[in-house]
């Protein structure tokens, strides 16, 4: 029997990226997620729009791209540390990732409630049901240890009094902390629609132009870098390689920003 889901607004978007990354694993290839395949077996969900919608397919491509190889590298100089994936939806980043010693995956209730049955997890890999604006620090057992918070497909259906309230969560419980946020351009936001997240009545609300803009929003984190996701585009169309050297392009397009909390 196949798993039927409702749900709609900004959680119904997890579906259309779980199908996504199953799509690109079982096709072309650009990244391997067995865990995506399996889930999208298991659901009864029309993935037809999802199916057509060519730049949602592609940027939740090159966003798994960026933040695998961002997150790996990390885990490879911080071994035993933790992971928090906040707005996870249906993400499989923890089946493909080795090296952390705990791995927190952070949604609503209302999606966690989903996750749960299809992605049952225990011992290393845990489900904490909250809003990212709520104090799920507390939730995060360890202590002194290096930490890692990945915000993927958030920010935009935001606005930035709550993104600074997510990082006051982060600020309020961890000394020191690497966190990797994915940002849309404000022009994006204005003007963009992805067909396939527009049916779901989720819409695009927040942007910000680059990672200094960023760090200037939140006391106390330091910005390090960024990486636009024609670095991932880059992998699976070749065209990115010329793109991504322009300026122009790689400010529109969505990026990666790393921040590091300050001591």
């Amino acid at each position: 029997m196949k798993e039927k889901i409702r749900l709609s607004g900004v959680p119904e978007t997890m579906l259309q990226t779980v199908y996504a990354r199953a799509k690109e694993s079982s096709g072309r290839g650009a990244i391997h997620d067995a865990k995506a395949e399996e889930l999208i077996e298991k659901l009864d969900y029309d993935f037809s729009l999802a199916d057509k919608d060519t730049a949602m397919r592609s940027g939740v491509i090159a966003r798994t791209i960026v933040l695998d190889r961002l997150t790996k590298a990390w885990l490879g100089t911080h071994p035993g540390g933790v992971v928090v994936n906040i707005a996870c939806g249906l993400d499989t980043r923890c089946y493909r990732m080795s090296g952390y010693a705990h791995w927190y995956n952070l949604d609503l209730p209302e999606t966690m409630a989903v996750r749960e049955k299809l992605l049952p997890e225990s011992g290393t890999i845990s489900q904490i049901a909250m809003s990212a604006m709520e104090d799920w620090g507390s939730k995060i057992s360890e202590q002194n240890v290096p930490v890692l918070i990945v915000i993927e497909g958030l920010t935009m259906y935001l606005n930035a009094k709550d993104v600074q309230q997510i990082f006051a969560v982060i600020s309020s419980r961890f000394s020191q902390a690497t966190i990797f946020v994915e940002t849309m351009n404000p022009t994006i936001v204005r003007h963009f629609k992805e067909k396939s997240i527009d049916a779901s009545n989720a819409k695009f609300t927040w942007g910000i132009k680059n990672g200094k803009a960023l760090a200037e929003l939140l006391p106390g984190f330091r910005f390090m870098e960024e990486h636009s996701l024609t670095e991932g585009m880059a992998v699976f169309a070749p065209i990115y390689k010329l793109l991504d050297k322009l300026p122009t392009v790689r400010n529109i397009s969505n990026k990666i920003i790393v921040l590091e909390k300050e001591l």
